[in-house]
């Protein structure tokens, strides 16, 4: 087990890897703001360029506390399956 999980327990490691991925999906959809630049925010892209980072690393951290790791197998299947749907959505629009 890890420092913070040892303190706080696994129910709470899995509430705190929760709130942090509420966290890096209110970032991830202000720099969307940012980019399209259809809904003002005083942020800049660097800011929040910044902040995702950091939510993105607290997540991180939540999973390996967790013991939870990436899987280049299914990162690679999901890779494919976005290409193919891709792919296929292109071909049907051209059609």
């Amino acid at each position: 087990m890890g420092f913070m999980k040892d303190h706080i327990g696994e129910p709470a490691m899995y509430e705190q890897m929760a709130e942090e991925c509420v966290e890096l999906a209110k970032a991830a959809l202000k720099m969307a703001r940012i980019e399209r630049r259809e809904n003002p925010t005083p942020v800049t892209a660097s800011e929040m360029h910044d902040a995702i980072i950091e939510e993105y690393t607290d997540i991180v951290n939540c999973a390996n506390e967790l013991g939870i790791h990436s899987s280049p197998t299914i990162a690679k299947y999901k890779m494919e399956r976005f290409k193919t749907r891709w792919e296929e959505a292109h071909r049907a629009s051209k059609s």
